[in-house]
């Protein structure tokens, strides 16, 4: 397709849905990890992409961000508009429509869309690792990756093998302690979990997760706002009796520094990875932003705060009752996924599946332009249970979002 007939199909698509686009359920798989199955996708199709490549896990959301995976295609977890039987991918919609899709600020700083979000879904733990740092990534041309975790209640009827995560490292923890794991990569466990702590995990709760900070997340199924970037290092060699291949510790490390275990272990934010203070400086509970029982809908924070004073993301739940309505104004653009029950976003039908098959065009995810955003977007629920949607959005949205603790004050 030509830039100029995309760019008119961009037109066509944000003037049909007046400033609202739908689109097309992403699919990730991760060849080192085993899917959960909550995430409504067939079993049959949790392998839709070859045992090679590993079991659909994720499934991301307005995504202008390509998955680092080994053997896959440049467009994997890159998010497809649909319009009138055609598909373009949300990058290039953008691309063509910066300052109106997401706002000239964030346009002109960045020239795209730099965020996303996922739901990850697996059947056990994930390794204990980390997300490089933007001074880190850039010395292979990369981004960092700092996130913010959601477990959305509607997606996590079971916990499945282990709903706990372990976040960084005890207090008083060594360099020489991390260290001694490394040497231990081929020797079976390297026993880096003997050093860190569990936290129990509770659907309706998050985490914000700075970049450099180790984590192993537990189980349940998490809606993940994050830098646009798909970076990091795994630092346990065995999860769950698994073998971790020690190129995942590695693979977004300048080559000079695949086997210095003193820069693999500086990588790490030593001062965050063992502060006794981490639940309390980074755990999250939904905040009321508006709304209440008598207006038929509440609108809340679900993530705020803000990564070494910078706001990059944030995320809100909307639920409206059954035979309500509520108009949202926001200060920018927005991706957004529904996870409960039936209704309309602006002029477009929605609804939350229960069942999915691999290449079907569902009708539960859809991208708000900036400009529409601005202007309000009325939410209708049309059917009998409440109408519940995730939405994210990019850097300095905000200016009143809540600090990181805020929910204690407003409890």
């Amino acid at each position: 397709m030509s830039d100029q007939n995309l760019a008119a199909r961009t037109r066509s698509a944000l003037e049909a849905g007046e400033g609202i686009l739908r689109l097309a359920p992403t699919w990730v798989p991760r060849s080192f990890l085993m899917p959960g199955g909550r995430l409504k996708l067939s079993r049959e199709d949790l392998y839709a992409l070859g045992t090679h490549r590993g079991g659909i896990d994720e499934r991301w959301f307005s995504s202008t961000t390509a998955a680092a995976n080994e053997g896959a295609p440049p467009d994997e977890g890159m998010s497809y508009v649909v319009h009138e039987g055609e598909k373009f991918t949300l990058k290039d919609a953008i691309g063509h429509h910066g300052a109106e899709s997401i706002g000239s600020k964030m346009w002109d700083k960045y020239k795209r869309w730099p965020v996303y979000s996922k739901f990850f879904d697996n059947l056990g733990p994930i390794p204990h690792h980390m997300h490089q740092s933007q001074k880190q990534a850039e010395l292979l041309g990369l981004e960092g990756k700092p996130e913010s975790y959601y477990f959305p209640p509607q997606l996590n009827w079971t916990g499945n093998n282990f709903p706990y995560t372990f976040f960084g490292l005890e207090p008083g923890t060594k360099k020489e302690d991390l260290r001694k794991c490394l040497e231990r990569w081929n020797q079976g466990d390297n026993g880096i979990l003997d050093l860190s702590k569990a936290y129990r995990l509770k659907p309706g709760t998050g985490w914000l997760v700075p970049p450099d900070v180790l984590h192993a997340p537990g189980s349940l199924v998490t809606y993940e706002p994050q830098w646009g970037s798909d970076v990091f290092g795994m630092y346990q060699s065995m999860v769950e009796g698994r073998r971790v291949p020690w190129e995942l510790l590695v693979k977004d490390v300048p080559e000079q520094y695949h086997h210095d275990l003193d820069y693999l272990v500086e990588q790490l934010d030593w001062e965050k990875n063992v502060d006794p203070e981490f639940k309390n400086n980074n755990y999250l509970e939904p905040i009321v932003r508006t709304g209440g029982a008598q207006e038929g809908f509440f609108d809340k924070w679900i993530v705020y705060g803000t990564v070494d004073g910078q706001q990059l993301f944030s995320a809100c739940e909307l639920t409206v009752l059954p035979g309500r309505s509520a108009t949202i104004k926001d200060p920018g653009a927005y991706g957004l996924i529904v996870t409960q029950g039936s209704g309309s976003i602006g002029k477009l039908d929605v609804d939350s599946p229960n069942f999915i098959r691999f290449g079907e065009i569902t009708k539960d995810e859809v991208f708000v332009t900036h400009k529409r955003a601005n202007e309000g977007v009325t939410f209708k629920n049309t059917g009998s249970e409440p109408f519940v949607s995730l939405r994210y959005f990019g850097p300095d949205s905000h200016s009143d979002l809540p600090r990181v603790g805020a929910h204690r004050k407003s409890g």
